[in-house]
């Protein structure tokens, strides 16, 4: 959390903590200098970083001093947690005053298109301190999620200042829905071969349909950074397929013993990956924003207009759920025009035993399921069964394993008779009312800030250890 601790205070927890007192002090002075304003003004920017630079530097010298987060003593704790905030608090002075002025920095003046993640690279080089390098993040992500202090925390106050501003968050959110320079490297061959291997997904032309694959099978088809660029990467060949006119989403047969020659369709957050510090916060940003978002929106061209209706290239889309979606995976469902699933299966959001924020999944499962029943998924661990009737305001279709590929065909086929000329149109007549830009533009401003304090606190890693005992060493 953000605090504001006067200086005095900070003073006498750093002392508690052991800290050098020359080095508190030049820490404290470097604050005092730093004269962020109350209104934007564009003409401050460089001076106001050169300013926050130190405040960053020296307070990132302060916790090298302390012990690894997790052997720090309560007081030590105490400290580190203050230093941590402190800086936080800075970044979010600072980029509520030149949010605007550093955006029109970073895309040079709103003509390019910049992804989030590139966006926070550059904001690096440009307000040094301000959010870490990619060496900084990588260097930290030598260490385990519990010795972690949070330098990524400012890449999410950073992006949840961007997203507040109206144009600038609806800048960044139609740059993430841009095709991907691989899905542009590899149209040809997709067009030509009507197949491609993405290393853990595979998309394949069957007709008119394209087909998506999850094929990270020796982990229950579970979600991480190594499989964000993919999966996105295969619906955007599915969208820009001038021939494809719908989609399907599916996980293959999977190599976990327990699940062996089955088709699993997701387990969600790579758990062990994220305990063992190599899932870093921009994944979040990144899938939510881009992989799951094109699903829900589809691909924006190069146009860019704040005042008007929705631009995007989109088709339908189908999930067919094999076994279960949990976590990230029931989040994929919640975007689907249609889903089909196996008797037996179900679906759940884990998020309080996560300690995370489960993607968008609280801005639309109210929506299938209504507020109450949401909370209950959400905050008590509540997992339904494609069975109940409570299920079917998310599932459409329910089969035996064994009729599942004649359903998916049957519908595929059945939606496709019918002619594929409006659904684009109906897509987005029904997200005007249940979801337009700017409702998703706000929560995900939200979602920014608190899951970027949610990725680094105590509470998650002492969840991870409670329910998943996820301990095993670095690879």
């Amino acid at each position: 959390m953000i605090e504001n601790l006067g200086a005095e205070e900070l003073r006498n927890r750093l002392a508690a903590a052991g800290v050098d007192r020359e080095a508190t002090d030049r820490w404290l002075r470097a604050f005092a200098n730093l004269p962020l304003p109350s209104a934007a003004d564009p003409d401050r920017l460089e001076a106001d970083a050169a300013f926050a630079e130190p405040i960053f530097a020296q307070g990132w010298e302060i916790l090298e001093r302390l012990p690894l987060r997790s052997r720090r003593n309560a007081i030590e704790k105490r400290a580190g947690e203050s230093v941590v905030a402190a800086m936080a608090g800075v970044c979010w002075r600072f980029c509520r005053a030149h949010r605007r002025a550093l955006y029109v920095r970073l895309t040079s003046d709103f003509s390019e298109a910049v992804r989030v993640d590139e966006l926070c690279r550059h904001a690096a080089e440009v307000c040094p301190g301000l959010v870490p390098t990619s060496a900084e993040v990588a260097q930290e992500s030598e260490r385990l999620l519990k010795d972690k202090d949070g330098r990524e925390i400012n890449q999410g106050l950073f992006i949840a200042q961007m997203l507040s501003d109206r144009e600038t968050g609806t800048h960044l959110l139609t740059s993430m829905l841009r095709p991907t320079p691989a899905a542009i490297e590899r149209l040809g061959e997709f067009v030509k071969q009507g197949v491609v291997d993405l290393g853990n997904a595979r998309v394949e032309a069957r007709g008119a349909a394209g087909y998506v694959f999850f094929t990270h099978l020796d982990s229950l088809n579970s979600e991480d950074d190594e499989t964000c660029g993919p999966w996105e990467t295969a619906v955007d060949l599915v969208l820009l397929h001038p021939e494809l006119r719908i989609g399907v989403l599916r996980g293959d047969p999977v190599r976990h013993p327990k699940y062996r020659g089955r088709r699993v369709f997701s387990s969600g957050l790579d758990l062990t990956r994220l305990y063992q510090g190599k899932l870093p916060f921009l994944f979040f940003m990144v899938r939510d924003m881009g992989f799951v978002n094109k699903l829900y929106r589809g691909l924006a061209g190069p146009d860019y207009r704040l005042d008007e209706p929705e631009d995007t290239l989109e088709k339908p889309w189908v999930a067919v759920l094999d076994a279960f979606a949990i976590g990230g995976g029931c989040q994929l469902l919640l975007v689907m025009d249609y889903v089909i699933a196996e008797a037996g299966s179900y679906f759940n959001l884990p998020a309080r035993k996560e300690g995370i924020i489960p993607g968008c999944a609280n801005l639309r499962l109210p929506r299938f399921m209504g507020e109450r029943l949401a909370r209950q998924a959400l905050m008590f661990d509540r997992t339904f069964y494609v069975d109940g009737a409570e299920a079917r305001t998310v599932v459409n279709e329910v089969h035996p394993r064994g009729r599942l590929d004649e359903a998916v065909e049957r519908a595929v086929s059945g939606a496709l008779s019918f002619g594929m000329a409006s659904a684009a149109g109906n897509r987005k007549a029904i997200r005007v009312q249940t979801e337009p830009v700017d409702k998703f533009r706000e929560f995900m401003a939200l979602n920014a800030k608190e899951q970027a304090f949610n990725h680094s606190s105590e509470q998650l890693t002492d969840n991870l250890e409670r329910y998943w005992r996820a301990r095993k060493s670095p690879d």
